[in-house]
């Protein structure tokens, strides 16, 4: 291995190096998007019952607890957008009031959710380009050292290992292309619970 990679030229080092960012990339947003960690099921159903107590009669005038609060916002960012919600309403804020401080807060939580995409999306559309450019200029080398006496074997043998760059730029560029359009996926989703989250939280705070 360590051969091929000393005799495919330089335009190996950027695919190994983009390959590793690629790879970090993959791992970390796999961990990050998931949704036990964004937008808990759990973190909702505590935020409604929550919000069913501040519109129950009997509790009206009963406050929620600000360590419940607390203990909610550190539970998840979509735990986080709840509790901000809830204490707005317990402060007898109005809905549009009460929603905008929601959007305030959701707001650099969405950015994270696509957070390094656009940098993965970039390694799929380059690292083919990158192999080529290295077969290119490998076959430059060949034909030029060549000359007028080509020897057949050693021809080929400089073709395919100049080829090489080629392999492994595709080789980085298929899973970062598979990785971007599932993360970009898992990111569509998380959104669309927090969304989701915030839509239900409001139509059970302020029923019409």
């Amino acid at each position: 291995m360590l051969a091929i990679i000393s005799s495919s030229g330089w335009p190996i080092w950027p695919l190994l190096i983009i390959s590793v960012l690629g790879l970090a990339i993959l791992l970390e947003r796999s961990w990050f998007l998931r949704r036990k960690k964004i937008s808990p099921e759990k973190d909702l159903e505590q935020a409604l019952n929550y919000s069913l107590k501040l519109n129950t009669p009997e509790n009206i005038h009963e406050p929620i607890l600000e360590e419940d609060l607390v203990k909610l916002s550190k539970s998840s960012p979509l735990g986080q957008i709840l509790a901000t919600g809830l204490k707005a309403r317990q402060n007898h804020r109005g809905q549009l009031q009460c929603l905008e401080e929601m959007r305030e807060l959701a707001n650099p939580t969405l950015c994270k959710l696509n957070q390094y995409l656009n940098i993965l999306a970039t390694i799929a559309t380059i690292a083919p380009l990158i192999g080529l450019f290295g077969t290119v200029l490998g076959m430059i080398e060949i034909f030029a050292s060549q000359g007028g006496s080509a020897n057949p074997q050693q021809l080929a043998q400089g073709i395919s290992m100049a080829l090489y760059n080629t392999a492994f730029g595709l080789l980085i560029a298929i899973p970062a292309l598979a990785g971007w359009r599932l993360l970009r996926g898992q990111a569509d989703a998380r959104t669309h619970e927090l969304n989701e989250g915030t839509r239900r939280l409001i139509k059970t705070m302020y029923p019409q």
